[in-house]
């Protein structure tokens, strides 16, 4: 075995920015040894350092994505939500999307936690909160989750304050279309409704009353019972 002597010069990584062309392991590395860095993503093979987060174009937001998507995972069996995650997706992407909603592998979910605690795989939904970051959301990463085939990704463009809901169809995203109540329901995850006016303007009850009444259908109903009693 070869040790290093104890008068060696330690070893130092080069700093983790904006732009630099990385390996995932490599980006993993150098993410690890960037203590000053909050939140770094890997997409296409390029790093992206995230910016301070305003609280009303991204925050606030959040927050109530965050609260309808939260409020499904803790009615529904087997469905996890989570927030900020580092995912594994494939050897040039590794995001950190402000929001996955996942299947348990048990029940059929294409999405693990590994070893280490890290999301890999394609979890059913993600969500993206496009502030700044709109044209890497909109394009780079919206292409690198379509590549690897994640069921369903819905991107809140904050400065058009337009909310896109696409679910992939035969490789190609596809706006989920406006069911005949007014909102959107999700094709992967039954009973998952969303008043997209009332999250736009604010209004939660009117959100959660929505999702509420998803959680009441049939199908809902049927598919959370075939979790638990397959």
């Amino acid at each position: 075995m070869v040790t290093r002597p104890s008068h060696s010069p330690p070893i130092h990584l080069p700093p983790l920015e904006n732009g630099d062309r990385l390996s995932r392991p490599e980006f993993e590395r150098r993410y690890a040894a960037s203590a000053h860095v909050n939140k770094a993503e890997l997409i296409e093979g390029i790093v992206y350092v995230a910016s301070p987060l305003r609280f009303i174009t991204h925050a606030e937001p959040h927050g109530r994505l965050a609260t309808w998507l939260g409020t499904y995972a803790a009615m529904t069996p087997l469905v996890s939500l989570g927030i900020e995650p580092t995912l594994r997706l494939d050897l040039d992407n590794e995001p950190q999307p402000d929001a996955v909603l996942r299947l348990e592998e048990s029940v059929g979910g294409q999405s693990r936690i590994t070893e280490t605690g890290y999301l890999e795989g394609t979890p059913e939904l993600v969500a993206e909160i496009a502030a700044s970051s709109a044209a890497i959301d909109l394009g780079d990463k919206k292409n690198a989750y379509r590549r690897n085939g994640i069921p369903e990704y819905l991107v809140w463009n904050v400065y058009d304050n337009q909310i896109e809901w696409l679910h992939l169809v035969e490789g190609i995203y596809q706006p989920l279309p406006m069911a005949p109540d007014g909102n959107i329901h999700s094709r992967v995850f039954p009973g998952l409704w969303l008043a997209v006016d009332a999250l736009l303007s604010q209004d939660m009850p009117a959100v959660l009353t929505t999702l509420q009444a998803g959680l009441r259908s049939g199908d809902y109903q049927t598919w959370a019972a075939s979790l638990t009693h397959p």
